[in-house]
């Protein structure tokens, strides 16, 4: 037999464990009813029957503007019908009166109450969503409970009564929902009606008597007035999810709030809120008797970009222009039709970007409107493959190799180094694409000589490659403020990580940028900056300014950050890298010349293969202007193409126009009107600005990513097709 202490000992075990319970079943109560605000209930009662309650005053999101001021993205003020909680009735028979009550005069007017219950507004009730567990459990019912039980649990402990009709029932319970959902409480409104007309306003505003707390209120949403002009770095906002909200409201978020969910909207999501202000409501007799201010409330702070709106247009046109003709053009009959590709333009003197071009892309606005529409697209226009498209940077790779051999002393400008077309290395046979006999740096970029950079990474190897790739900021993130894929650099450590092995021979592809590595225009335009500024490499930067909302008012400017500064051995090494793409410049036919526009060019081209065979390739160039002192940096790709070095003569020119260039003053002119693609279900075409989800392509050549994963953003990056070094295989580089 127990003792008399063992027996008191488990009897005080279960008074705790009912006192427990009891205690969560009161702050699951508190929760639905309250809002979870980690709080006590937010009024005070006295003798004189007053109370009084705090609530937050929303502030009106900053806007986000391009370069020139033009508004890409604002806010639409307009009035909501809602309803308020300090002056809802507490019994719920009347409380369910009201609700039917306006319910019906919303409707009387053409406003449908919006409701958030995934439930069939009809018997036999059945479940709308896939996944009804949110539901079950903000009704803390069993994991196998059907809609209908939902809707009975709804209404018996609403206390809905049996005179309703079944409709009825279901437009209570449905409303009912949403006060549990939206977190009905104190500090938050249950919304109505939206964007409501003033004949609605004023009738409500009658009806105040009859339905107490019914109010008409300011609002705002977000307005994307350009959604043709950088959309996938603007973002979007979106609703407080759940999950996200656990963790939002500590840090004075409500569940009826907007959140930055991408791009913009998400980089600078806490200057755009700018801060919530506070006020003190004091109620006698169901009346406000005053309002007290806690704290004020401040506005967000306006975005202003880099980047000109008229500049990104051009871009993106010269871009889908030369995917669109580019079976007029193409000479190669080993080359089909060209779909996608990428130009990445910065400020070569701050490494603020200056545009942004992508293809296949999307109008912000369908994006929102109608995003299932563009799951099924192909060719993933979600994806900037500025940032995050990840290639072989093929023969632009090789100033890199070049930088490490003059500054390392490997060679001088003036070492020859032989080429016969044909090279041997470790029973592998290699071709150049010319014989070159012997030939130095300066030449050996020009032409791109295969020879003279196998040579050189094998005389350096495979750890002074990878020492310079980093240096130039390549297999790291550049520190955008929207983010960016970090890439992965050819060497034996990356090999290690995705379990394949590392072969001798692979050290001279990594030279010329032909083996697996991973590289996106925005680093290869952030190497040819450095490249322009001798050794400087800049963050680059998408926000130029913050301002006061609604003025001209700027609050602070970004400064240019000098991310690093490689160290020079020999100051002279940049004369005969630049020197050689100055020459390489002029190796490009008339109707694309570099050589008239008044200043040098420099540039490096790239034809990288993405597969076993060779004739599969993507098409890559970087360069920069003026190339004495130069003012613009650019990058692009072609997938799949040829030739894409006969776009940078517009890209210059049209930066010219819009930014000013080599002395020559901007051209100020009002953006064009937004056009807007029609719609189909057709595969999209160049010139088709559209959207698809979020999709990863792995292969030997091209990582088309959509979020980077921190710990491991490429956990299986690519396939070798390459060739082991012990077996006898031609592999064949054009420049």
């Amino acid at each position: 037999m127990k003792s008399l202490a063992e027996n008191l000992k488990s009897l005080l075990v279960i008074l705790v464990v009912v006192m427990l319970a009891g205690l969560s079943a009161l702050r699951l109560m508190k929760i639905q009813v309250m809002g979870d605000k980690d709080i006590t209930a937010p009024q005070v009662q006295n003798e004189d029957d007053y109370f009084s309650f705090a609530r937050e005053v929303k502030s009106t999101r900053g806007e986000i503007l391009d370069y020139n001021g033009n508004p890409l993205v604002t806010n639409d003020i307009h009035t909501d019908i809602v309803l308020q909680m300090a002056f809802f009735p507490e019994d719920k028979a009347k409380g369910n009166r009201e609700l039917l009550g306006i319910y019906k005069e919303l409707k009387a007017l053409g406003y449908e109450f919006e409701e958030s219950i995934p439930i069939s507004k009809r018997a036999p009730y059945a479940f709308t969503t896939d996944d009804p567990s949110e539901i079950i459990s903000d009704l803390n019912l069993n994991v196998y409970a059907t809609a209908e039980n939902c809707i009975d649990k709804l209404i018996s402990d609403n206390e809905i009564s049996d005179s309703y009709t079944q409709e009825e029932k279901r437009i209570i319970a449905g409303m009912r929902y949403q006060m549990i959902d939206k977190d009905f409480s104190y500090s938050n409104d249950l919304v109505l009606a939206k964007n409501v007309d003033n004949k609605t306003i004023i009738k409500m505003k009658e009806l105040s008597n009859t339905y107490r707390g019914v109010e008409a209120v300011e609002a705002s949403d977000r307005v994307i007035v350009r959604g043709d002009i950088l959309p996938h770095e603007i973002g979007t906002v979106g609703p407080i999810y759940a999950e996200e909200y656990d963790e939002l409201k500590y840090l004075g978020y409500s569940y009826n709030d907007t959140l930055g969910k991408n791009g913009i909207e998400l980089a600078e999501e806490e200057i755009l809120r700018g801060t919530f202000g506070e006020e003190k409501i004091t109620v006698k007799d169901g009346w406000i008797v005053n309002r007290e201010t806690l704290s004020e409330t401040v506005s967000g702070q306006s975005v202003k970009l880099t980047v000109d709106g008229n500049y990104q247009l051009k871009l993106q046109g010269i871009l889908d222009d030369f995917i669109a003709s580019f079976p007029s053009i193409n000479t190669n009959p080993s080359l089909g039709n060209v779909r996608c590709g990428a130009i990445c333009v910065l400020d070569a003197k701050t490494g603020a970007v200056k545009g942004m071009a992508t293809a296949p892309t999307y109008n912000l606005k369908d994006y929102s409107e109608n995003y299932d529409y563009f799951t099924e697209l192909p060719d993933s226009p979600l994806v900037n493959r500025c940032s995050y498209g990840l290639y072989r940077p093929g023969s632009t790779f090789k100033t890199i190799t070049a930088t490490a051999g003059l500054n390392e002393g490997f060679v001088l400008s003036g070492t020859p180094l032989f080429c016969n077309q044909s090279y041997e290395f470790h029973g592998t046979h290699y071709s150049c694409t010319g014989n070159h006999g012997s030939i130095t740096t300066r030449r050996a970029i020009e032409v791109s000589c295969n020879s003279y950079f196998y040579e050189l990474s094998k005389m350096m190897g495979i750890d002074m490659i990878t020492k310079y790739a980093t240096l130039y900021g390549l297999g790291q993130h550049t520190g955008i403020e929207t983010g960016d894929a970090e890439g992965y650099l050819c060497n034996p450590e990356t090999f290690a990580e995705h379990g394949q092995e590392w072969y001798i021979g692979y050290v001279i592809q990594a030279g010329i940028g032909n083996q697996d590595c991973g590289m996106t225009p925005l680093q290869m335009a952030t190497v040819a900056s450095t490249i322009g500024n001798r050794g400087i490499r800049y963050k680059p930067y998408l926000v130029d300014s913050f301002y006061e909302y609604g003025t001209k008012n700027e609050i602070s400017k970004t400064q240019p950050i000098v991310a690093e500064t490689i160290p020079l051995n020999d100051k002279s090494i940049y004369d005969f890298i630049i020197g050689g793409m100055i020459d390489a410049s002029h190796n490009v036919p008339s109707a694309y010349s570099l050589s008239d526009l008044g200043f040098d060019v420099a540039i490096k081209t790239g034809t990288p293969q993405t597969g076993r065979n060779l004739t599969e390739q993507n098409s890559f160039f970087i360069g920069f202007a003026p190339a004495d002192n130069p003012e613009i940096a650019f990058a692009g790709v072609i997938e799949g193409g040829e030739y894409s070095k006969y776009m940078i003569r517009d890209i210059i020119l049209a930066y010219q126009e819009c930014y000013g260039l080599n002395g020559k003053k901007a051209k100020k002119s009002k953006l064009p009107v937004e056009e807007r693609p029609v719609l189909t279900t057709a595969v999209t075409t160049a010139t088709t600005t559209t959207t698809t989800t979020t999709t990863t392509a792995l292969t030997t050549e091209t990582i088309i990513i959509t979020e980077a994963d921190e710990d491991n953003p490429y956990a299986n990056p690519y396939k070798s097709t390459s060739a082991k070094a012990d077996t006898v295989t031609t592999v064949t580089t054009a420049n």
